[in-house]
């Protein structure tokens, strides 16, 4: 269990090798110190074929969490950069769809509590504009009633890039659905990739923040930064989450591309991140 009061550390699925079995990487995780892991459903086919796993292959999951004693709290999905919900596309806009009613049933079915929504509206080499945003808050919209319907949070993300590209704009579409379905799930490394001032946006997530992923990165690179070495102001964005009193999930996010030894980096990042915890005045059980 975590050793600070109200938080729960986490770590990416990602983050552990991808030749195992999900038994053994829930071992992994557990062996590694961390409290849950965090599924992926990226674009890849691999992934994206979980939301057609049987009945059976469910129940298989479920048991190896219960052997290992370790929950699938959370779940990120990024297939939207290829399916975005606002696309001029219909039929990848219907995809992307489909896919976000699947996952919230795969939710249900795991045990899962939150579902990490991305905030592009377009595809990479299309143009956003209004049109694109009203269509991705449309789906929205849509994808709050479904999981309101099965009891599932969405959390939307702020992005490296899209329509969704910081807390004050994700907030201001959470206000703007008004359910308590929908909330932000907050990526404190993509606020230095987009350059934005990091302790007013920690501050801008008060009252609707139902987790955070953690990684270090530099403007315009957000992605396998080691710890400590990007420009991440920890200290700044944690005691800001500590003075306005955040409980819950926090997710390291990492990309260890099946080394070897990725559980021990994994556990070495979870040591960094406590520290920092540690040093902005979170509360110990």
């Amino acid at each position: 269990m975590s050793r600070f009061l109200g938080l729960s550390i986490g770590i990416y699925e990602k983050a552990l090798p991808s030749n195992i079995t999900w038994a053994e990487r829930l071992v992994l995780a557990a062996e590694a110190g961390f409290d849950f892991v965090e599924m992926s459903l990226d674009p890849s086919m691999e992934r994206l074929g979980r939301l057609e796993w049987s009945p059976a292959q469910r129940r298989e999951l479920r048991r190896a969490i219960e052997s290992a004693d370790m929950p699938i709290r959370t779940l990120c999905l990024s297939a939207h950069r290829e399916y975005p919900l606002g696309c001029a596309d219909a039929s990848i806009r219907e995809r992307g769809l489909t896919i976000l009613r699947q996952t919230i049933d795969l939710a249900v079915d795991l045990g899962i509590r939150i579902v990490q929504v991305a905030g592009y509206d377009t595809l990479p080499d299309e143009r956003p504009d209004e049109h694109s945003r009203r269509r991705y808050e449309d789906a929205l919209w849509q994808g709050t009633a479904w999981a309101g319907a099965r009891g599932v949070l969405l959390g939307l993300e702020n992005q490296e890039a899209g329509y969704i590209d910081s807390p004050t704009t994700a907030v201001s579409l959470i206000q703007k659905v008004n359910s308590p379905y929908l909330q932000l799930y907050m990526d404190i490394g993509n606020l230095v990739v987009n350059r934005r001032d990091v302790r007013a946006e920690v501050a801008a997530a008060r009252g609707h923040l139902v987790g955070i992923h953690v990684k270090d990165a530099r403007p315009g690179v957000p992605r396998r930064v080691p710890f400590g070495e990007g420009d991440v102001p920890f200290a700044a964005a944690f005691r800001q989450l500590a003075e306005m009193g955040f409980c819950g999930p926090v997710m390291i996010e990492m990309w260890n591309d099946d080394r070897d030894d990725s559980a021990a980096v994994c556990a070495a990042a979870r040591a960094w991140v406590e520290n920092r915890l540690l040093e902005a005045g979170f509360p110990t059980a």
